[in-house]
């Protein structure tokens, strides 16, 4: 299963090191939705604003449970 992304999301690992500052507002400020991170032409890293990433540890959380209690039925 593979996720498309938009071209301007993409960095690569010399470009946020370099830019780190201004990719980093711009996610705060939520003119961008994630910056991911290629590294030797292989995704390796995306980073998300902190709600984004609540967002999916809270469904992630809910998914545990449910596959928890259904190894325990």
């Amino acid at each position: 299963m593979g996720t498309l992304y938009d071209k301007d999301e993409i960095y690569t690992a010399t470009e946020v090191v370099r830019n780190f500052s201004s990719i980093l507002k711009k996610i705060v400020n939520k003119e961008q939705k994630r910056a991911v991170i290629v590294k030797n032409n292989k995704f390796e890293a995306v980073i998300l604003h902190i709600d984004e990433y609540e967002k999916f540890k809270d469904a992630y959380d809910i998914l545990q449970k449910i596959y928890e209690n259904k190894l325990l039925k």
